[in-house]
């Protein structure tokens, strides 16, 4: 009786309408609920999760970010999405996100969280310039020794079309996230890059020390029960005087961009990783660069650190010809 009664009232606009706005909302396990429930809801729901396997940044990045898996019958990873970092709050505040279904009809997308790039150092004072020049000096751009670049940001008087906000326009480089049997998803080139060239940030929630903590107990129990990869990355920038560091914490397991999915290599891969800081903005963004000349369908890879706590450790499976077998740890 449930079927028939659907199959009958699909066929109206106003029920179209109301499935197309609140089906990109769900979950895979609630789609696969749904699509079981009449062949008109099973075809919406393919409709969805073909526009998901398209694009896995939910058309928040300037070019669409496919899946390719010919491994198993999971079609996409789900996850919610943010370009640029942001502040970790309370999850059901942001437990939901739109990811496919007819544009048209799509609510404005909104990203989980607060965005880091709104909350500014007072004080701080950027450069007069309303369109920098690269090639010439801006006062906001130089290279120190740290490895740490320096670009305009919210404290200057250019937008965001000026030369030196190259990693704020989001990713310009064609990339793929492909399974692999042994690895899991990997992030690949679908085009050639340059060295040099600008790839993507890591984009998460920004955690303190505690949460980062408490979190990576919980992912570590997770993790020993088979089927769960974290992404939470702990970045330490060492001071001038050496004798200090800050630290920062970026968790994109539930929150995140697809830079989650570049694996780690044991002969430091194809990307260097670089602190870019913004006049008057927070805190530095971790970006990658194409640290040599990438071809098209190579896997993005960087190294995650060179501590191995023990033996017992999560196998490696980069394939490089210096490979340790065992994924860098250490203690957060």
């Amino acid at each position: 009786m449930k079927e028939k009664i659907c199959r009958e009232n699909a066929n109206t606009p106003t029920i179209f309408k109301c499935a197309d706005l609140i089906l990109p909302w769900m979950d895979p396990t609630e789609l696969a609920s749904i699509s079981r429930t009449c062949k008109t809801l099973n075809s919406i729901v393919k409709s969805i999760t073909a526009a998901r396997i398209s694009d896995a940044s939910r058309t928040f990045e300037n070019l669409p970010i496919p899946f390719v898996n010919t491994i198993d019958d999971q079609p996409y990873a789900f996850f919610l999405y943010t370009p640029s970092q942001t502040l970790a709050s309370n999850p059901s505040l942001f437990n939901r996100q739109s990811w496919g279904g007819n544009p048209l009809t799509r609510p404005n997308m909104t990203r989980p969280g607060v965005n880091v790039d709104s909350v500014v150092v007072e004080g701080v004072c950027g450069c007069k310039c309303d369109r920098c020049d690269v090639e010439l000096n801006c006062p906001c751009r130089e290279m120190s020794a740290f490895e740490v670049s320096r670009e305009c940001g919210p404290s200057c008087g250019c937008e965001v079309e000026c030369g030196n906000r190259l990693t704020q326009r989001g990713i310009n480089v064609k990339v793929k996230i492909v399974k692999d049997e042994k690895k899991g998803w990997g992030l690949f080139s679908d085009q050639v890059i340059r060295k040099g060239d600008f790839v993507c940030e890591y984009a998460g929630e920004l955690l303190t020390t505690k949460e980062t903590r408490r979190r990576q107990q919980i992912y570590d129990k997770l993790v020993l029960g088979g089927k769960f990869v974290s992404a939470l990355l702990v970045v330490r920038e060492h001071l001038p005087s050496g004798n200090a560091c800050m630290r920062i914490n970026i968790d994109a397991t539930k929150v995140g961009n697809f830079a989650r999915f570049i694996n780690h290599s044991c002969d430091g891969g194809n990307l260097s990783t670089i602190l870019v800081r913004s006049s008057g903005a927070l805190l530095p963004r971790l970006c990658f660069f194409a640290s040599k000349d990438i071809v098209e369908g190579e896997e993005l890879t960087f190294s995650y650190g060179d501590i191995r706590l023990g033996k017992k450790g999560l196998q490696c499976f980069c394939g490089s010809s210096g490979c340790f077998k065992i994924l860098p740890s250490e203690h957060t």
